[in-house]
C-alpha cells in the first residue's frame, strides 16, 4: 500500500509581505510580544510602499508564521543606534535611504509554535542575500534582551549580555542573534522603554558583507534621486471644435516630452474650455453634458502619455458614474499605458450649488515608475489631513491641479500648498488656467501663477519656491526635484516635521470601504 506523500508535507514559502497579511502579522506580533503595541494597518502600508523588498515574511502550509521587517540607512549618519521610535521613523520607515550602505533591521518574529524549525535563520539569510544584492556594507540591528527580565535583579544588563554570549546563559533573541554571525557593538539604553522583559536594553549588533564593494564615488553630496516635473499654465479661450483641443493639448505633452519630463500636471476642470462647443441652458445640464466626452478624453490623453513616455496627470474632468453622481476625477495617465483615479474630496459650495458636483468618497496614493505620488485637487489641498494621508503612504511629491477665477482663490491653492510642502517635507507643484471664456457661465475668468514649491529649509530654495510662472500667461514650468534633498531633510534637517509629529497625542483617520486606518 502506497503512502499518499502529500500528508506529510510542509509548504513553507518565503516571500514579500503584502497589505493583505496585516490581519495575520498583527496576530503573529500580539504573540510574540506580549503586552507591547502592535503595527497599525498605516504603518505597514508605508513600509510596503516605502520598500517592499525589505519586508518579507515565512509560510507555512498558507499560515503567515516569521516576518522581517527592515530599511536601509547612510551608516555614518546613524552611528548612534539608540533610538528604535527615531531609526525607525515610528515604523513608517520614510526615512528609508536608497542610497544608503546599511540594512537595519527593525523587528524579525517567529511564532512560538514554530521556533524549532529555524526560521529566524532563513530570514536573517533573506536579508543578508539583500545586503550582497544591493552591496551593502552591513546590516546593523537592535535586539531584544527579553532573556534579561528574571536576572534583572541579580546582575546588570552588562552582565547578562556577557554571560549570554559566553554561552552561560540563553537568551532567546541574543542567542540566535550571536549564532547568525552577529557581533554585539554596544549595549542601548532606554531603546524600547515599554519593552519590560528587556528592561528597556537592547543590544546594538553588526553583520558584516564580505562581498561588499567599496565604491569611493558610491554617495555625494550633490542631487543623486532627480524627477522631472512639468506643469501647464493652460490657456482657456473659445474653439471650434474637439480637434483644436486636442491639438493644444498634444503640444503641450509634446513639450514635456521633448524636455524628458517625468511627469506633467495640467490644471483642474481645463476640460471647461469644451463648453464653448455646447449649448444648453442649465448648468448642470452642462456639466453632464461635458462629462460625455470623458471616453474620448481619457482615450486621448492615454495615448499621449504613452507616445511623449511622460506620466500625465490630466488635470481633471466631470465624470458620471454608474449610479448618477457627477464627481469632478483627476486621472493619472501613466506612461506604461496605464490609469487611475482620484475624485475630488472636498467640493466647493460653488460647485456644488451650480453645477451639481458631489464629493468624492475616497482618497489613495498612486503607485508609479519614479515612486508613490498624491494627487489633491485645487480645494483639497486646503485640507491638511488628507496630505497627512498621502505623507503616511510615501508620496514625496503632490500634484494640485487648480482652477481658481481670482486672486483671492488663487493664494488660498497656493497658500495652502506651501503650508504642505512645509509640513510634511515634500514638494508640491501646482498648475492653473489662465485667460477667459465670456461665453461659458461660471468659467469665465481664471487667475493663475503655477509654481512649484519646497520645504523651507537650507537644502531648497531660499524662499520656499523651486520655481514659479509669470502670472496670467500660457506656459509650461519645468523643473528638476531631488528626492534625496527630501530624505535627508526628513532626517537631519533644521527642523524635522514629519519626524517630529506627536502621533501619541494626535492622529488622522481615514475611513473607506468599511474600514479605518490612522497616521
Amino acid at each position: 500500500m502506497s503512502a499518499d506523500l502529500e500528508t506529510f508535507e510542509k509548504k513553507l514559502r518565503i516571500r514579500t509581505l503584502a497589505i493583505e497579511d496585516f490581519d495575520q502579522l498583527v496576530q503573529l506580533q500580539l504573540l510574540c510580544f506580549p503586552g507591547m503595541k502592535p503595527w497599525q494597518r498605516e504603518q505597514i502600508a508605508s513600509q510596503l510602499a516605502t520598500f517592499p523588498e525589505g519586508q518579507i515574511c515565512v509560510e507555512v502550509d498558507g499560515r503567515l508564521v516569521a516576518s522581517s521587517s527592515s530599511l536601509i540607512l547612510d551608516y555614518d549618519e546613524h552611528s548612534d543606534w539608540h533610538d528604535w521610535m527615531g531609526i525607525s521613523d515610528r515604523g513608517y520607515i520614510q526615512n528609508h535611504d536608497t542610497k544608503g550602505d546599511t540594512l537595519y533591521g527593525i523587528e524579525i518574529m517567529v511564532h512560538p509554535d514554530f521556533r524549532s524549525m529555524r526560521l529566524a535563520r532563513r530570514l536573517y539569510e533573506q536579508r543578508k542575500e539583500l545586503c550582497r544584492k544591493r552591496n551593502l556594507a552591513r546590516m546593523v540591528i537592535g535586539g531584544r534582551i527579553p532573556g534579561y527580565g528574571p536576572h534583572k535583579q541579580e546582575m546588570t544588563a552588562q552582565d547578562y549580555v556577557r554571560r549570554v554570549i559566553n554561552k552561560e546563559l540563553h537568551d532567546p533573541v541574543l542567542t540566535t542573534q550571536v549564532s547568525n554571525g552577529f557581533v554585539l557593538i554596544q549595549l542601548i539604553p532606554d531603546y524600547m522603554p515599554t519593552d519590560e522583559d528587556s528592561a528597556g536594553y537592547a543590544t546594538c549588533l553588526e553583520w558584516a558583507n564580505l562581498d561588499f564593494v567599496h565604491k569611493p564615488s558610491r554617495r555625494s553630496r550633490q542631487a543623486v534621486e532627480l524627477v522631472r516635473v512639468s506643469v501647464v499654465q493652460y490657456p482657456m479661450k473659445k474653439i471650434a471644435n474637439w480637434e483644436e483641443f486636442e491639438r493644444q493639448c498634444d503640444f503641450f505633452v509634446d513639450v514635456a516630452g521633448d524636455n524628458r519630463a517625468d511627469f506633467l500636471l495640467f490644471p483642474e476642470l481645463f476640460t471647461l474650455q469644451l463648453l464653448s462647443l455646447i449649448e444648453v441652458t442649465r448648468p448642470g445640464q452642462a456639466a453632464r453634458a461635458l462629462a460625455e466626452m470623458t471616453p474620448r478624453y481619457l482615450e486621448m490623453f492615454q495615448r499621449l502619455a504613452v507616445k511623449y513616455n511622460v506620466n500625465v496627470i490630466g488635470g481633471s474632468q466631470f465624470t458620471v458614474d454608474e449610479t448618477g453622481r457627477l464627481e469632478n476625477i483627476s486621472y493619472l495617465f501613466r506612461r506604461d499605458g496605464t490609469l487611475d483615479k482620484q475624485s475630488k474630496i472636498h467640493v466647493t459650495p460653488n460647485e456644488q450649488r451650480w453645477w451639481g458636483v458631489q464629493g468624492g468618497k475616497g482618497f489613495r496614493v498612486f503607485q508609479t515608475d519614479l515612486g508613490p505620488i498624491a494627487v489633491l485637487v485645487c480645494y483639497d489641498v486646503e485640507f491638511p489631513e488628507l496630505c497627512r494621508l498621502a505623507a503616511a503612504q510615501g508620496a514625496l511629491i503632490f500634484f494640485v491641479p487648480s482652477n481658481t477665477p481670482d486672486r483671492y482663490g488663487y493664494l488660498r491653492v497656493r497658500l495652502c500648498s506651501q503650508a504642505r510642502a512645509i509640513e510634511n517635507q515634500v514638494y508640491v507643484a501646482l498648475s492653473g488656467c489662465v485667460g477667459s471664456l465670456p461665453q461659458v457661465e461660471n468659467a469665465d475668468m481664471h487667475y493663475s501663477q503655477s509654481a512649484i514649491f519646497t520645504p523651507s529649509d537650507i537644502p531648497f530654495a531660499r524662499d520656499g519656491i523651486a520655481a514659479e510662472s509669470s502670472p496670467n500667461l500660457e506656459a509650461v514650468l519645468t523643473y528638476d526635484l531631488d528626492l534625496e534633498s527630501l530624505r535627508r531633510a526628513r532626517r537631519a534637517g533644521t527642523v524635522r516635521n514629519w519626524i517630529d509629529r506627536r502621533s501619541d497625542l494626535y492622529q488622522v483617520h481615514l475611513t473607506m470601504n468599511g474600514e479605518t486606518s490612522k497616521v
